[in-house]
């Protein structure tokens, strides 16, 4: 199904309810769901403390945010914010080398690091126990960084932010947002330039230069700081104050002036690059989001081009099937933000009369608005997508990230129930005169065609000469700038860990439906959500070989019409409900899911059971999902990691064989043209059944309730003719070790795809041999990632692990990496595997340190709902009982390095390994061809959705 979680599945309510559906419940019950408890402190120093008691797991949430983005920098030194999220990571004075190292050791879990316009932030989860090392690192990081800065890991982590920035480049539409920027922003605008920043500004940054960005922005006085989780204000009032503490104030941050800017005409531009078909863009910068017309404009872009049933869905990709994919959405920040609207023309559309039409969709909309239900929808799906957020205290986007962006942003922590209270009493004449204000306004009209990129500018910085501070640049103010003085607590050494106690899995309860459907249930009462998978013995694996890209189109059909319900009608209920229902495949297993809110679980359940049981694969709508797969094929062989799939399976297993083909399971153009109605329906009859499926699920609800609202959907539920079969006949071709590159010009960045199929099998027990890779290549502290990126900085990050199939484990090793490296990048990986296989075993520091994280992680791990769930779905397939992670601490503990050494070298054989390049031939080649393996050359026609160029 092709609807996302983000623009589709936490959607809202309608008054026109499908008579045959219980009534959802109304948004006031639902929004009182919605609330963080929260208390806040400041220390005489500045940090604000927010803290948020939830004791619903052994973990506690760290996020510290400070108030410095790109939009702090002056010309001549963007990248600046961005490039010290990455030295933050590189250790501080008291606390050495990668901050990943101790983080492990402790069992931290949603370990990471953002910077965007506005701020910086940095977060980890962890258990209780550990929260106090987790304080000190922060800490010592705020308080005690700047003697840990070395010109080494200076010039180092600038190449890490370079292949970064090459990384997302390399993509398709990868150069969109500086044509945004540049067209829409003025250059001297805080926001008139990329977090990213320029390689020139990179390259020129010097020791001085980033010892000077931190003492005017790392202040705790410029920072807040939140702990969400097993914890209370006593208890962080204590360890605040003696680890930040001592920390002194820095210079204070001023407001930095950033009006809208309005461009003086409509501007429209066309750019050119490898993309699979043209794409129209429509952006206006509209105001940030404490503007009261934040709200009316996010609730415009949703019923633009946000919901499932928005505007430009029913008009342009289900009406008149002239796009195949549409979105709008309101990117907001703290005082800007961009409208973006964006339509993916079909195969054959004249792409300036669907601009025109478009415009003319867009005029229409701002004149007369939304309808008073368009408008209750779009706050509904707020209300559900912040109760699904509450399940974590932390990462991206849980408790801590919501009280920390209020804090920073609006100067109040529960600034979202403001906004809340803004969306609930939304009403159309405000969404419509806040369009009238600001989308009336000039725009930027950007169309992006296929055809080759223009030359790919890599030195060429964007903001001018070095030095200029432009007025929204503060200098340090009267506070004093100096390291912090002797900490009153002991900074020699890291502070210990108490005992954590292994994690107690929910306890797993089963049932069966009247039809036999096995149920595997677990409880999590924490917020009113149930979460359910029914769970199909498919996958990729299922589609015949002859037909891939098969069960792709069927299992795009399921919601897109059913025997009773139009694809509109399916779109609005599950709008309606807060509901998100879509299918998706692992390559043993096909899989439906639901997101419900409990209040309206039994509607939701009934929807459910009519997509699984009653698809009607209307012709109309073959042909329209048809157009959107071959469309999708197209696209994933204009991006490096898709024709790296393509490429290396095949090779490793053979086409003939299940695992032989790309894991997103689009398939062939050639078979997805030809395919029939009636074949859909035979290969939903006979793999989506019920004596293929168990259903799994994780609720506030008790099993009872649940089994009886399933029963009734879809316990009368039988299957019709023969169960569908997996053939595993074919043989795994032999290892035919050599260099397949795949010629991708114009590339930046080349990616590496290597590997082999090991003799394991999905239901060995694969712990000693995962234990022992987390060592090698699937870890930040990796040999391999250490190696390739934190010495040599020739990558954003590198990785190698099993991937775990049921009848059969390839071990695969990913790397993008900057192209004029790429072959000493290869060199290198195969050096390091080779040393790690033989004479440079697991240290004892490395086993310790593996094995105490990942004993140690595992509350994080089964935090929210959805961990619960899929560790519930792993178990059954890979025939482990239900109380195998409850046993799983004391297993780790028993690995030695040595059983773990012999585990690995068991299975792995660099000299097996097959080398897939996708990058620049020319610039390539000749470094491939000095490695002593054959080298292989593969060119891919560029297409587009039209057919080739």
């Amino acid at each position: 199904m092709r609807r996302s979680w983000l623009a589709a599945s936490l959607l809202a309510l309608s008054s026109t309810a499908l008579a045959q559906t219980a009534a959802p419940a109304p948004l006031s019950e639902l929004s009182q769901a919605v609330n963080i408890p929260y208390e806040q402190f400041t220390l005489p120093n500045g940090l604000r403390v927010i803290v948020s008691t939830d004791r619903k797991a052994p973990i506690v949430a760290v996020s510290v945010w400070y108030n410095v983005g790109s939009k702090m920098e002056p010309k001549g030194k963007t990248g600046y914010a961005h490039l010290f999220e990455h030295l933050m990571f590189n250790g501080s004075e008291n606390a050495p080398g990668d901050f990943f190292k101790p983080l492990q050791e402790i069992g931290a879990t949603d370990v990471n690091g953002t910077t965007w316009f506005d701020r910086t932030n940095y977060f980890e989860t962890v258990p209780t126990p550990a929260l106090e090392r987790a304080l000190f690192l922060e800490s010592d990081r705020m308080g005690h960084f700047l003697g840990a800065v070395t010109q080494e890991n200076l010039k180092n982590q600038i190449g890490v932010v370079q292949n970064e920035k090459r990384q997302g480049d390399n993509q398709p539409f990868g150069l969109v947002e500086y044509a945004q920027l540049k067209a829409l922003i003025p250059a001297d605008h805080p926001y008139g330039h990329s977090t990213i920043g320029s390689m020139a500004d990179l390259d020129a940054a010097s020791l001085d230069d980033v010892k000077g960005w931190f003492r005017q922005h790392y202040g705790p006085n410029n920072a807040v700081l939140v702990l969400a989780g097993d914890i209370d204000v006593p208890t962080a009032k204590r360890l605040v104050t003696k680890y930040f503490g001592d920390i002194p104030k820095g210079p204070q941050q001023g407001p930095v002036v950033a009006p809208v800017p309005t461009p003086a005409q409509r501007i429209d531009e066309v750019m050119k690059d490898r993309v699979a078909t043209t794409r129209i863009y429509r952006t206006w910068v509209v105001p940030g989001l404490n503007d009261p017309d934040a709200v009316p404009l996010d609730i415009a872009a949703s019923v633009l081009g946000g919901l499932s049933s928005s505007r430009l869905d029913n008009a342009l990709v289900r009406g008149d099937k002239s796009a195949v994919r549409v979105s709008a959405e309101l990117q907001q920040f703290a005082q800007i933000s961009f409208f973006d609207v964006q339509v993916d023309v079909a195969p054959g559309v004249d792409v300036a009369e669907e601009g025109r039409k478009l415009d003319r969709l867009i005029a229409d909309y701002i004149a007369n608005g939304p309808t008073a239900d368009e408008v209750l929808r779009s706050a509904t799906r707020d209300v559900a997508g912040r109760t699904a957020a509450l399940e974590s205290v932390g990462g991206f986007g849980g408790k801590a990230v919501t009280l920390a962006e209020g804090s920073l942003y609006s100067n109040d922590p529960g600034f979202y129930n403001k906004q809340l209270a803004a969306y609930a009493a939304a009403t159309p004449a405000q969404v419509r005169a806040a369009m009238q204000k600001w989308l009336s306004r000039p725009m930027l009209a950007l169309v992006v065609e296929p055809g080759p990129r223009g030359a790919y500018e890599e030195s060429k910085s964007v903001a001018g000469p070095s030095g200029f501070a432009p007025a929204y640049y503060h200098k340090p103010g009267e506070a004093p700038v100096t390291f912090a003085p002797p900490a009153v607590v002991d900074r020699s050494q890291l502070p210990p860990v108490g005992p954590i106690p292994n994690l107690d899995f929910p306890t797993v309860e089963r049932a069966k439906l009247s039809n036999g459907i096995e149920l595997v249930y677990a409880q999590r009462t924490a917020t009113p959500i149930t979460r359910m998978v029914v769970s199909f013995d498919a996958g990729n694996a299922a589609d015949p070989a002859d037909k891939l890209g098969l069960q792709s189109l069927t299992l795009s059909l399921l919601d897109e019409g059913t025997k009773t319900r139009s694809s509109i009608q399916i779109a609005e209920e599950e709008e309606r409900l807060g509901a998100n229902i879509g299918a998706g495949t692992s390559t043993d297993r096909t899989s439906v899911s639901l997101f419900a809110l409990s209040p309206n679980l039994q509607p939701s359940v009934e929807l459910l059971a009519d997509i699984l049981r009653n698809p009607a694969f209307a012709p109309a709508e073959v042909e329209r999902l048809r157009k959107q797969q071959l469309v999708s094929i197209v696209s994933e062989m204009t991006q490096p990691g898709g024709l790296a799939q393509r490429t290396l399976l095949p090779v490793l297993f053979g086409r003939d064989h299940p695992y032989g083909r790309p894991t997103s399971g689009l398939g062939d153009a050639a078979v997805v043209e030809q395919l029939k109605r009636d074949e859909l329906i035979d290969f939903h009859r006979a793999w989506i059944r019920p004596d293929k499926a168990t259903i799994f699920i994780v609720s506030d609800q008790p099993l009872a309730k649940v089994r009886g609202v399933l029963d009734a959907a879809l316990g009368d539920w039988k299957g019709e003719g023969a169960p569908g079969t997996k053939a595993f006949t074919a043989a795994v071709p032999p290892a035919q070790p050599r260099i397949i590159l795949v010629d991708r010009p114009d590339s930046p960045q080349s990616l590496i795809y290597s590997g082999e199929v090991t003799s394991l099998k999905g239901r060995d027990e694969l712990l000693p041999y995962i234990a022992a890779n987390d060592v090698l290549g699937g870890n930040f502290l990796s040999r391999l990632n250490t190696d390739i990126r934190e010495t040599k900085g020739w990558s954003y990050g590198v990785n190698g692990s099993f991937r775990r199939l049921l009848n059969g484990v390839p071990y695969i090793v990913s790397a993008p990496v900057q192209a004029d490296r790429t072959g000493d990048s290869v060199a290198a990986m195969q050096a390091d595997i080779r040393a790690f296989l033989t004479t440079e075993g697991i240290t004892p520091e490395e086993k310790e340190r593996t094995i105490l994280g990942f004993v140690r992680e595992l509350p994080g791990s089964f935090e929210t709902g959805s961990d619960v769930l899929g560790g519930m779905q792993n178990n059954v397939l890979y025939g482990r009982p239900d109380d195998y992670y409850d046993t799983i601490a004391s297993r780790y503990r028993a690995l030695t390095a040595p059983e773990m050494d012999k585990a690995i070298r068991s299975v792995i054989d660099p000299s097996k390994f097959v080398w897939v390049v996708v990058g620049d031939a020319k610039a390539v080649k000749p470094q491939l061809d000095r490695l002593g393996l054959p080298v292989e050359v593969k060119t891919v026609p560029q297409r587009t959705a039209q057919g080739e160029k």
